[in-house]
């Protein structure tokens, strides 16, 4: 007898159908998955038979031939045996149900019948909201993430034997809801304010500039100054996630399994500080069948890459394409994928191998110019902001004033991220001054003839690239925008030039 079967898989961060097909008939005992099974796939014969047995139903004798289509899309992972499963009861006769076609179902099975979580479950019920289906019916532990779905009803499956009796209408489930207000309400899980940082207010301008126009930055300085201790507090000064960034967030978590259990929405944007020895693949995403990487899971968040020299040279300039484009494209034998990587870059870096200014060190000029020549010029223009991160001073560490707390510098970076969003109110894809493209530049960075001369003097003088004037002109906007300026004025200008001065200073 033949039954069918909805599920769903993952294609980059977008779910589509997978259609089960089940068949049973006479024949020699034998089970067969065709449709491109990889080995994850092809293993689910021994799970959903041990599983069945072990729940009290029986594996049928005879052939049993399982069909994934389309056939042409190779499916991975464990998360077909749920529906697998219930294709065989259905097709055996062991269950009668009209409700099949009704739900999506994906999920994991154990040996003793319960169902386990899997990945991606997010993409999978926008998927199946988008097919018109009734509901989901997903492993327990993914029900919350399914649940912020608008108009699909989740069910929370624990065991085979309770989807069957679901189906067949003998037990009540009650959906799985989620009050996305109160998740968004829920308070942090670290205590990191900027009021725990003595001193460095010229750094801490640096950074609310930084996270007002979603600009790149560049800290460097000697070790123990509190560079990495500032980095991680920029998100706590950031603006809150939307629910459509929360939603286009959690899809790339959920892909690569890093939700919590129960955790329905990632609500707090990103910070992402992968290790200097990290690859390429690690980096932008990659593998075999290419999945998310550091710079997708920092996407509407930070990545910090810290002691940036360390990090290996062709890795660092496959960031060149994400951070000007928002999306990386990564092309292998399985397929090519795109992924969204809209981050704000946060790096950090000692001025010297011994971590001293060029000056005091003891270093040659050699040995210095190749630390500094493992970060090439393009990559350097393509960060806006670069800040000096000096020592702070004894009388300074000693203060028991508390500094500016984050809330506070959260509100201007949020009124000035207001302004911005009401400028770009007919361009959604553009959310803050650093997304601008030469057509805003144009529009709403339009310079005074004096001002103009200006910046002219000013990026001669230090020999600064077309690249260079384009980030000048964004800082000013956003410095403009932060002391509620219609205009860009000759202080905004000076005062986004200087943050494309140390850079100019240490690699020359």
């Amino acid at each position: 007898m033949l039954s069918k079967v909805c599920s769903a898989a993952v294609t980059g961060i977008d779910g589509y159908p997978i259609e089960v097909e089940v068949n049973t008939g006479f024949s020699d005992s034998l089970t067969v998955i065709v449709g491109l099974p990889d080995a994850a796939v092809k293993e689910s014969r021994d799970r959903v038979s041990t599983a069945m047995s072990n729940s009290g139903f029986k594996y049928p004798l005879g052939r049993v031939t399982i069909n994934l289509a389309p056939a042409d899309v190779k499916k991975e992972g464990p998360s077909f045996d749920l529906p697998i499963a219930l294709g065989i009861l259905a097709a055996s006769e062991q269950i009668e149900t009209d409700q099949l076609e009704n739900f999506v179902m994906v999920g994991e099975l154990a040996l003793d019948g319960t169902v386990r979580p899997v990945k991606g479950v997010l993409p999978i019920a926008l998927c199946a909201r988008q097919q018109g289906k009734t509901g989901l019916l997903a492993p327990a532990i993914n029900a919350a993430e399914a649940a912020v779905v608008d108009g699909l009803c989740v069910i929370p499956i624990r065991n085979l034997r309770e989807a069957a009796s679901f189906l067949e209408g003998e037990v009540k489930l009650s959906p799985t809801r989620v009050d996305i207000e109160q998740v968004f309400n829920q308070p942090p899980d670290d205590d990191l304010d900027f009021a725990e940082v003595k001193g460095q207010e010229s750094v801490k301008r640096t950074l609310e500039i930084a996270a007002a126009g979603g600009h790149n930055l560049l800290l460097i300085g000697p070790p123990g100054t509190g560079k990495s201790m500032l980095a991680k507090r920029i998100p706590t000064i950031l603006p809150p996630l939307t629910l459509n960034e929360a939603l286009e967030t959690t899809k790339i978590h959920s892909i690569v399994g890093q939700l919590g259990p129960g955790q329905a929405l990632i609500t707090r944007r990103p910070f992402r500080s992968p290790h200097h020895t990290v690859s390429d693949a690690g980096l932008l995403g990659g593998n075999v069948n290419p999945t998310p990487g550091e710079i997708s899971l920092a996407h509407h968040g930070v990545l910090f890459l810290d002691e940036l020299p360390e990090f290996k040279r062709h890795v660092l300039e496959t960031l060149r394409q994400p951070l000007e484009e928002g999306k990386v494209t990564i092309s292998r034998a399985a397929g090519t994928m795109t992924f969204p990587s809209q981050f704000m870059l946060v790096a950090a870096m000692n001025p010297t191998p011994d971590g001293k200014m060029p000056s005091e060190s003891r270093c040659s000029p050699r040995e210095i110019q190749n630390y500094l020549g493992r970060i090439s010029g393009p990559l350097l223009d393509r960060i806006d902001l670069h800040v000096e991160v000096p020592a702070v001073p004894f009388r300074e560490l000693a203060s028991q004033r508390p500094g500016e707390s984050s809330a506070d510098i959260r509100a201007r970076v949020m009124a000035a991220r207001q302004i911005q969003q009401r400028r770009f109110a007919k361009k959604p894809q553009i959310t803050c001054n650093a997304r601008m493209g030469s057509r805003e530049l144009k529009n709403y960075c339009d310079l005074a003839a004096d001002t103009l001369e200006l910046l002219k003097v000013a990026m001669t003088d230090r020999g600064l690239s077309a690249r260079a004037y384009d980030r000048i002109l964004k800082v000013s906007r956003t410095i403009a925008d932060l002391a509620a300026a219609s205009h860009i004025t000759s202080d905004h200008i000076m005062e986004a030039v200087q943050y494309r001065s140390l850079d100019r200073e240490l690699w020359s």
